[in-house]
């Protein structure tokens, strides 16, 4: 099975490093936790970005393990890409 493609959104790459920065700042080494479990919701997204069900409109969400931060993506099967629109916090409000 071919993998997709990654597009991140502006916005979901500040939404990665504002939040990598934030855990840095909580305590040494969680920001390169944070991120490392990002990159594993994003590999299993690249495998199979089906895996979780629409939330709405044509987005989908994967939650990040040991974090409260929900990835927001969509994908074109013909085209075989993913693009990210948003890392977001799920104590937050979303902007949409």
């Amino acid at each position: 099975m071919k993998q997709y493609k990654i597009l991140f959104s502006p916005h979901a790459l500040n939404d990665i490093e504002q939040a990598t920065q934030y855990y840095n700042h909580q305590q040494d080494g969680l920001g390169k936790r944070f991120a490392s479990e990002v990159l594993k919701a994003i590999e299993s997204i690249k495998k199979n970005p089906a895996l979780v069900s629409v939330r709405y409109d044509d987005i989908r969400c994967i939650v990040v393990k040991k974090f409260p931060f929900m990835i927001h993506y969509a994908f074109d099967e013909k085209l075989k890409i993913v693009t990210i629109y948003a890392v977001y916090s799920t104590y937050r409000e979303p902007l949409w």
